[in-house]
């Protein structure tokens, strides 16, 4: 599994963070602005939770709530588990297959930095993997 930091992952991402009194339908909109499909939900520049396209699907339209009138606060992913900035990108990927989940926020000093996701992170380590397997294969071909 990778071993390129997060922080190097992260550093040109930029930040959406979101008030836990904000209703669904402002989030969906924020998150639609900025193409994520987590937001980070902060009370006092700390993480307190997170919101994702999942619980807008499972917790909201499932149950039938009104996106106008229903609260992040009454939503969200409560105190999700976060990665350092300076772990490696394998540790945040197990930590997703291990939790079942897609998107890990990255915390510095008790702050949101980021998020990393499943699909932002794959793509670089899918490209390596294809690159090898095609090296392989041609290698093979050689060696036939």
């Amino acid at each position: 599994m990778s071993n390129r930091p997060i922080r190097g992952i992260i550093e040109n991402q930029k930040v959406v963070i979101a008030n836990s009194d904000i209703n669904i339908l402002e989030a969906s909109r924020l998150m639609k602005e900025n193409s994520i499909g987590a937001l980070l939900v902060c009370e006092k520049q700390r993480l307190v939770g997170m919101f994702t396209e999942r619980d807008a699907l499972f917790r909201v339209m499932a149950e039938a709530r009104d996106p106008k009138t229903t609260s992040l606060a009454e939503v969200m992913t409560r105190h999700p588990q976060t990665v350092d900035p300076d772990k490696p990108l394998g540790h945040a990927l197990h930590m997703m297959y291990e939790g079942g989940f897609r998107n890990v926020p990255v915390v510095e000093n008790g702050k949101p930095v980021g998020m990393v996701s499943a699909r932002q992170a794959l793509g670089p380590e899918l490209r390596e993997f294809v690159a090898e397997m095609d090296e392989r294969e041609h290698i093979q071909e050689i060696l036939a």
